[in-house]
């Protein structure tokens, strides 16, 4: 099934150049019918599949989709409208972003799709330290899964100087009890949003992060 029209990245483009509201208001109509609706399809039957390999799934596209307007007030950058379409499958959607979610990046530029643990709390992201020390072995087979590796490549995130005494021995064996971030991504060219092998790509990419997500949510006790 094809999802997206060659509008959907032709508006981002042209938007790109004409990034403000008079524009926008313009084209308004186009936007409504061939990017905002289109993408809360294509969400909306994402989770669909989703939640057939994971059931906590259960939100609404409207608790995935992030808005397409940004937030100007603390950003140099004062243009009023984001270049892509982007939205987080996880148990709580957008609501929360330390939850171990699937992020999704749609532009002209590329299809991006991340995993992982972004913002994790300091209880959060103790409760991740203290499994991974505590089965570093079955951590680091997930890690080095061929599956997940030719997917992804690596864990990546920023990491702490300073971490508790508790872990540090083992840190020295696995360094990414350093990080206080555990995300991953792998990226596609912009053509692959316009095929009919969006959905089937989606999932695979999906299936090859689950059983790493899966260890995040049981760490987080999601």
């Amino acid at each position: 099934m094809t999802y997206f029209s060659i509008d959907f990245l032709d508006f981002f483009k042209e938007l790109a150049g004409n990034n403000h509201k008079d524009w926008f208001d313009l084209n308004r109509k186009r936007y409504e019918a061939n990017i905002k609706k289109t993408f809360e399809v294509f969400i909306t039957d994402l989770i669909t599949q989703i939640n057939k390999h994971d059931e906590k799934i259960e939100i609404t596209y409207k608790e995935a989709i992030f808005r397409i307007n940004r937030d100007v007030r603390f950003s140099k950058n004062k243009e009023p409208y984001k270049l892509n379409r982007s939205a987080i499958i996880s148990p709580k959607g957008k609501k929360d972003k330390a939850f171990p979610g699937l992020y999704l990046e749609m532009g002209p530029e590329h299809y991006r799709i991340y995993g992982g643990v972004y913002q994790p709390d300091k209880e959060q992201l103790y409760a991740i330290r203290d499994t991974i020390v505590s089965d570093p072995k079955g951590f680091m087979k997930l890690v080095n899964d061929k599956k997940f590796k030719n997917t992804f490549e690596e864990i990546r995130g920023e990491k702490n100087k300073i971490i508790p005494k508790e872990f540090k021995d083992e840190a020295v064996h696995t360094p990414l009890v350093f990080n206080k971030q555990f995300y991953w991504f792998t990226e596609f060219e912009p053509e692959l949003i316009e095929s009919d092998h969006l959905m089937k790509k989606t999932m695979e990419i999906y299936l090859a992060n689950k059983s790493m997500m899966d260890f995040f949510a049981k760490a987080m006790e999601v």
